[in-house]
């Protein structure tokens, strides 16, 4: 049955023009020559898929981006798809009044791009079942509504044609009307879905590679090999020998959660009886790390001693013992706790090895060819967060995912590298949200390489808290601890996420236990807990908190002090340490209220602050 009231249809234009087939009317509305159109009512399943998008936890849009898709969606429906213009939009959905310039404010255009980035994995994850597919072509708003199972999604690259660095001054905006779809042939859903992902994969990696240098020749991405021999036994208790071949495997198994880690195996005759120097078998076997120890036991009490070892140093870099009463845990609970802190210490991002790694890091400013060594400098960057590495750390990082594409780690930091630019003042204003579009990008791409990597998780984690996504960025930080709870950065990520919109009960728990579990620990570890000492009128312990920052040289560190110095009346300390603030954080001595929102901190902490700074000596610069 052919319909000809164009009223009824007029949405099936935008819905379905190759999929059902028909006869285009003046003024864009649709006939269609099929009796399918009858069983479909087209604005009730458009409505239908749009709820389900936003019902589904794994849709993570903000609030103002669900408004933005929701608006987008009614005004097709409503046959004013052409009038969807980056204008219209601002005023509708951001706030905006009449005096918005979409060409100098880009807020439209750059939250279209990451509503597109939400809606893609969306359907790469519980959308992928879906029968009907919503996407916005890039360079328009106006929505399309896709076979799901047929059609494969048009993509928008996600970094624009001519943004070759995050210092690029933004695209102008692009309206030009869409392509018609090209005609796929029907997959099933799950092959489909496989297609999407890689297809995002290439394409995210293909956006950055876009703006990165060209780099000649690939080489095997280097990484710390660690072996953990088998524990001697002190005793012929068969028990103690059970704990003592479980507990080595446990810590292998911790480790392997930790990235950039080869894990081996002893060589086959080597165990806990073997007279060969434990170094000789990790020079033979080129293992740079060695973890050995023994298993005994006293008056109920299990002692487990462990140390780590340097192959070819031959030197100990740690060594630690660990008491548990056996009537109160079983062999298991005991081998999994104490497996879990020996790899801890060994493993975490500022833990032994890789503190002894960075310590041996070349000085000098000439490029590195070893990508892992990029990570390691991406690390040692991440502990104090200073400007002078930043620009060599992502220069180096450019180079290692150029040259190492398939090195998840490296594009993880490189999204860490890119958030840094922005939310640390690295870049102008106006380039500060590419800049976010970039570091997405980046860590997306990591994670598309490897779903469960806990780097790219907590660069995700972050970015999303910065782009004011704080559920989000509190659920991915929750899905890194749940993968790797023997981390204890992960552990500060999430804390950190927590306490500084204010849930600090749950928040300064999980920074008390990286703090605990950390040798040396950062500085960074400290500052919630600092804050949550000033709202409790602890002053003493919150200068306490907060000169443990000051040897990494931040400026929140110093910022802390002065509150803390001037509490507990000492001025004089306080007006230095305002100085020091303005030294090494320019924007905070500035204008402190608008560098903590940036950063979406809690109101509630950041009038403790600014009062607290006010009463130090702070006071607005001239011109400022």
């Amino acid at each position: 049955m052919t319909k000809s009231t164009t009223s009824d249809y007029r949405c099936v234009d935008i819905v379905f023009r190759e999929f059902w087939g028909g006869t285009m009317l003046p003024g864009g509305q649709h006939i269609v020559a099929t009796d399918k159109a009858d069983e479909y009512d087209c604005p009730a399943r458009v409505r239908e898929e749009l709820s389900r998008v936003l019902q589904s936890d794994h849709f993570h849009a903000t609030p103002k981006r669900r408004a933005m898709l929701t608006f987008l969606i009614e005004e097709a429906l409503a046959g004013r798809a052409d009038t969807l213009k980056g204008y219209t939009i601002g005023l509708a959905v951001f706030g905006r009044d009449e005096s918005f310039d979409p060409q100098s404010d880009p807020i439209v255009r750059l939250e279209a791009r990451r509503l597109r980035h939400d809606l893609d994995s969306y359907y790469i994850a519980e959308g992928a079942r879906n029968a009907l597919r919503i996407s916005i072509p890039k360079g328009q708003y106006a929505p399309k509504f896709h076979d799901n199972l047929a059609d494969a999604p048009e993509r928008e690259s996600p970094v624009d044609a001519g943004e070759d660095t995050v210092q690029r001054k933004q695209p102008k905006e692009e309206e030009a009307p869409a392509q018609p779809a090209v005609r796929t042939s029907r997959l099933p859903w799950a092959v489909a879905a496989a297609a999407v992902l890689l297809l995002l994969a290439a394409v995210a990696a293909a956006a950055v590679m876009h703006f990165l240098p060209v780099e000649e020749g690939r080489q095997e991405v280097s990484k710390p090999s660690v072996m953990v021999l088998p524990f001697k036994v002190t005793s012929t208790d068969p028990e103690q020998q059970i704990l003592a071949e479980g507990i080595a495997e446990q810590i292998m198994t911790a480790l392997s959660r930790f990235p950039d880690f080869r894990i081996f195996w002893p060589p086959s005759g080597a165990n806990a009886a073997t007279s060969i120097d434990p170094v000789e078998i990790g020079l033979k076997e080129n293992v740079s790390f060695l973890i050995m120890g023994a298993v005994g036991s006293e008056g109920g009490v299990i002692r487990v001693s462990a140390k780590l070892i340097h192959s070819p140093s031959r030197r100990v870099l740690w060594s630690g013992s660990y008491d548990r009463m056996r009537s109160r845990s079983t062999l298991l609970e005991i081998e999994e706790s104490i497996a879990s802190e020996i790899a801890s210490v060994a493993g975490q991002p500022y833990g032994i090895i890789k503190t002894e790694l960075a310590s041996s890091l070349p000085a000098g400013n000439e490029p590195s060819n070893d990508s892992f060594e990029c990570v390691l400098r991406g690390y040692v960057y991440r502990r104090n967060f200073s400007r002078q590495l930043h620009t060599r750390v992502q220069s180096c990082l450019e180079r290692a995912v150029k040259r190492d594409p398939d090195y998840v780690e490296a594009w993880a930091m490189l999204g860490w590298i890119y958030l840094d630019a922005a939310r640390f003042g690295l870049i102008a204003d106006e380039n500060k949200e590419l800049a976010f579009d970039h570091a997405l990008d980046a860590a997306s791409h990591a994670l598309n390489l490897d779903g469960n990597n806990i780097l790219a998780l907590k660069a995700l984690s972050s970015i999303n808290h910065y782009m004011g996504n704080i559920e989000e960025g509190e659920r991915l930080a929750k899905k890194a601890l749940a993968l790797n709870p023997d981390d204890p950065d992960t552990m500060a990520q999430l804390g950190w996420r927590l306490a500084v919109v204010g849930k600090f009960d749950e928040g300064i728990s999980y920074l008390e236990k990286a703090i605990e579990r950390t040798r040396n620990a950062p500085g960074w570890y400290y500052h919630l807990i600092a804050v949550d000492h000033l709202l409790n009128e602890r002053y003493a312990e919150m200068l306490t908190a907060a000169k443990k920052g000051v040897l990494d040289g931040s400026g929140v560190s110093w910022c802390l002090v002065a509150v803390a110095q001037s509490k507990l009346g000492n001025q004089a300390a306080a007006r230095a340490a305002l100085e020091k603030m303005a030294e090494m954080s320019p924007e905070l001595g500035q204008d402190p209220g608008r560098y903590l929102r940036s950063h979406q901190v809690g109101e509630q902490i950041v009038t403790a602050l600014v009062e607290g700074l006010k009463s130090a000596g702070w006071k607005k610069p001239a011109g400022g």
